[in-house]
């Protein structure tokens, strides 16, 4: 087949064996099959048969076939780069810090149970949280798109711990083993004081609490790491290339089992590009990126909690891990989320609060991950993506489909600024800000791109 043109705009059809796609957004589970995937372009219309195999295939609702596969890959170190699932950040903290009555704020879908005894979450309540982007409304009002699809972030919230949880106690290898699922976490750290609200150890202590579950996590990593070591020792009949490998292996373990001899996490390790890969599959749980969230009252927003002597100890703590702290209040996002949204300007302005919580949150989730957002944009629909920075154009294109990884030719290209100032890609093309990029290209923050392939 020739050359062909994609942008959001055009992926408008398809013809698939399975049960019809209802809601867009929505991932659908259908039965083996091969499917026919129309694409069209202006006049020209391709039709294109993708094989799939015999385990379950995903599709999104709402535009064309997105993905072939369900099972995730790693792509980059820490994040699970799957086109078929959403960024996946849990929430994690001791009972009773609001953890999950900031859940409820953030999330208007799958909303937990928040109740003032330990455990009230047993089950992971899962939420997917649209990212707040003004540029994708911009892009779809000057393509004259009929509708804007942004990227999501899927907030997990994640049953609390307690001291043992490692050795099974409180909800302990069920905990552990929905964080080991997350691309990273979100630590929500108690910074307030309320005599009405319990605190599991008796006192607030941002500095202990955050102990409890960096130690928690780390004698889990120490025990699955202990497990792999007798396994690598004991080497059995492997090959010259095995062996290597193994002992490469042997050596980022030890180098990781040191800084948990010290109490350290293991995102602190160095590797090399050649360790790295062969202990990624162990998904430690204390490689994880994280972030503290300090939760605060509200008189302590409009100073983003400098006065606050919790919020320091735990900016401390942090500076030492090399990570953030977002200071929110759960209960004020909580009463936001109660309100109708034209009288939220008013109610932040007199906290003092120039960004809400889930703005701050994905912000500093998209900071400590890598992440950056390209667009595609037509009269269909225009589109956000998500992408670790330094993906190039094709594999930029393979978050979309890998078909368009595989047969990548060229990215038509133009940064949002010169987008909008030329109002649409026929003047941006005729103004000279329209790229043809190749396969070597990186790309950009805001990128509004428009891939040609062929397969």
């Amino acid at each position: 087949m020739g050359s062909r043109a994609l942008s959001m705009s055009c992926c408008t059809t398809r013809a698939v064996k399975a049960t019809a796609l209802s809601r867009a957004l929505r991932p659908c589970a259908v039965p083996p099959c091969r499917a026919l995937s129309t694409y069209s372009h202006g006049s020209a219309t391709q039709t294109v048969r993708l094989p799939i195999a015999s385990r379950t295939s995903t599709f999104t609702a709402g535009m064309g076939l997105r993905c072939a596969a369900v099972t995730p890959f790693i792509s980059r170190r820490g994040f699970r780069a799957s086109t078929s699932m959403a960024l996946k950040t849990g929430f994690v903290g001791l009972p009773n810090v609001g953890k999950s009555t900031l859940f409820n704020a953030l999330v208007e879908n799958g909303k937990a149970e928040a109740a003032n005894f330990p455990f009230c979450t047993i089950e992971p309540n899962v939420g997917l949280v649209v990212v707040p982007d003004e540029r994708l409304d911009v892009l779809s009002n000057l393509s004259k798109s009929l509708k804007a699809v942004p990227t999501t972030v899927e907030f997990v919230d994640i049953a609390g711990l307690v001291k043992g949880a490692s050795e099974g106690a409180g909800l302990g290898n069920k905990f552990l083993s929905h964080i080991r699922e997350c691309d990273m976490i979100v630590q929500v750290v108690r910074c307030f004081e309320d005599e009405n609200v319990v605190h599991v150890d008796g006192a607030v202590n941002p500095t202990s609490d955050v102990d409890t579950i960096n130690l928690e996590l780390i004698f889990a990593d120490m025990s699955q790491i202990e497990k792999r070591l007798e396994r690598v020792s004991k080497g059995g009949r492997a090959t010259v290339d095995a062996k290597k490998a193994m002992e490469l292996e042997k050596g980022a373990l030890d180098k990781i089992m040191v800084l948990l001899n010290e109490g350290k996490p293991a995102r602190l390790v160095t590797l090399t590009d050649e360790e790295y890969p062969l202990i990624e599959g162990l998904q430690l749980l204390s490689m994880k990126k994280v972030i503290y969230a300090a939760n605060v009252g509200e008189d302590d927003l409009a100073d983003q909690g400098a006065s606050n002597v919790h919020v320091k100890a735990l900016k401390e703590v942090a500076d030492k891990d090399n990570c953030q702290v977002v200071v929110v209040s759960a209960q004020v996002e909580s009463e936001l989320n109660d309100m109708a949204k034209e009288d939220r300007p008013e109610f932040m302005d007199a906290l003092g609060m120039t960004n809400g919580g889930l703005q701050t949150l994905i912000r500093a989730t998209y900071d400590s991950l890598g992440l950056r957002t390209y667009f595609t944009s037509g009269e269909k629909e225009t589109r956000a993506w998500t992408i670790k920075v330094g993906m190039t154009a094709p594999q930029a294109a393979g978050v979309i489909h890998s078909d368009f990884e595989r047969g990548f030719i060229r990215a038509e290209t133009v940064g949002y600024d010169d987008f909008v100032k030329a109002k649409d890609l026929a003047t941006a093309r005729a103004t000279g800000t329209l790229r043809s990029e190749g396969k070597e290209y990186l790309v950009a923050e805001g990128d509004v791109m428009l891939f040609r392939f062929n397969v």
